[in-house]
């Protein structure tokens, strides 16, 4: 496995963030408000994950104010709902900048909206903070990505099923857009270069998002399985097509032992309320979870508990990266005097701040932040135990060096270089690497 970490820079960077935290105003913040735009949608398909993090963005923004708001002025939320419909993101996006005057935009949640708002950033020169794992292939100047790229999620589950599992043969299952089709090309590409799978052992099933007939692609996979070699489903599965799809696996009698699954896009909100039962002793691979026993992620949840009035309301990876996305704006602001946005983007790069397992999170210079990974196991309260971690954070891989026309690429928004796409074979800023993510149906895209 390959992991590279950051305990020095991240080392080198407490104390200054630690000065900046104590030059936090505690008097009543005065003055014109400061506004942080939420983008999020609050109504249609995706509003069953993305009002979680409105919620979240509000009791952050709430609890910054009572320490005394950001350069002595107050913060105010500004929130629309694009309403799960992408060109509605990119017109929301527009007037959050150009008529609400925001000083930053938290928001998104699909692959397919954070494409759409993209050109609006760029153009408007805004800020946005992006919370959710994605492809990678990408790398703007004003956006910053608070998920996990491939190789702090999707590289190190396979990485665990083949070391800790003896995992041999591997399907990857996925819904059929942009983020599975995109992840399972770098993980087809991994299987076979780095750990030597053939290709008679890997097998590749997409389907239509809220797919619910699983009965014969699970019977493929049982048959899959059936060879002799360990088998495990790596699964880009997204949204309610989940609960038939592990429902078929209980009703074939397929368990965990037999072949486990390891997700990367069930979490404890999309478990809420469903019957877990199914589900126990299948993985996921993610940054965060809400079972982590650290003293932060204590506290982030009470305060979440007594914000919502809820104590039935679960906390969830993208929260947290909500979480320390915001802490890094509050720190760029301070450390630049200004919400300026010019000077907020140069005073990104190097921000750490705690994360919410115990460690501290930097922005690197491709605008990725370092993670650590964890694999957990569902239990039957919907929460996932710890079952493996890397022992330091992770940083991401913008380009992906298992995709031709983007293992030469790099991203590095200091100057000199200032460029998303810099190809170091040809000394060259603009390659040709966001092909990649542009293959499959746009509008179909998610996550």
């Amino acid at each position: 496995m390959k992991l590279f970490t950051t305990a020095g820079l991240v080392g080198g960077l407490f104390a200054a963030t630690m000065l900046s935290g104590a030059a936090l105003a505690q008097d009543a913040p005065s003055g014109e408000p400061i506004k942080v735009g939420i983008l999020h949608s609050l109504s249609g398909t995706m509003a069953i994950s993305e009002t979680t993090l409105k919620d979240v963005m509000e009791m952050l923004i709430a609890d910054q104010n009572e320490k005394g708001g950001l350069l002595g002025r107050p913060l105010e939320a500004v929130v629309v709902d694009p309403a799960s419909d992408w060109p509605r993101f990119a017109e929301q996006a527009r007037q959050l900048l150009a008529e609400d005057q925001v000083d930053a935009v938290f928001g998104a949640w699909t692959s397919v909206s954070r494409k759409s708002v993209l050109p609006v950033f760029e153009e408007l020169n805004g800020i946005l903070f992006y919370p959710v794992q994605y492809e990678g292939e990408e790398s703007s100047r004003n956006i910053f990505y608070t998920g996990a790229a491939p190789n702090q999620q999707a590289i190190p589950a396979v990485d665990y099923l083949a070391e800790e599992e003896g995992v041999e043969r591997w399907v990857l299952a996925g819904t059929d857009y942009v983020y599975p089709r995109t992840t399972n090309r770098i993980l087809e590409t991994y299987l076979k270069e780095e750990l030597g799978v053939a290709e008679e052992d890997i097998l590749i099933n997409y389907t239509p998002f809220g797919h619910s007939d699983w009965q014969s692609i699970v019977s493929e996979i049982q048959t899959f399985g059936s060879s002799g070699k360990r088998t495990a489903v790596v699964s880009t599965i997204n949204g309610d097509a989940n609960v038939p799809f592990y429902r078929e696996l209980a009703n074939q009698g397929v368990s965990a032992e037999d072949i486990p699954v390891i997700a990367f896009s069930v979490g404890e909100e999309e478990l809420a309320g469903i019957d877990t039962g199914p589900l126990v002793g299948h993985l996921a691979a993610w940054n965060y979870f809400m079972s982590v026993d650290t003293d932060e992620n204590l506290d982030f949840i009470d305060k979440w508990h007594a914000f919502i009035g809820d104590e039935d309301r679960v906390t969830n990876d993208p929260m947290e990266a909500h979480y320390i996305g915001f802490n890094m704006w509050v720190k760029a602001v301070e450390k630049a005097g200004t919400t300026d946005t010019d000077a907020v983007i140069d005073a990104m790069i190097g921000v750490s701040v705690p994360n919410l397992t115990g460690g501290f999170s930097a922005m690197m210079p491709n605008h990725h932040i370092t993670k650590p990974v964890l694999i957990g196991e569902i239990q039957d309260d919907g929460q996932f135990e710890t079952v493996w971690e890397t022992p330091g954070t992770v940083v991401a891989q913008e380009w992906s060096p298992y995709l031709e026309g983007s293992r030469d690429l790099i991203a590095d928004w200091r100057a000199p270089l200032s460029c998303g796409n810099f190809n170091v074979v040809t000394g060259q800023c603009g390659g040709q690497g966001a092909e990649a993510a542009e293959e499959a149906p746009a509008e179909e895209a998610a996550n």
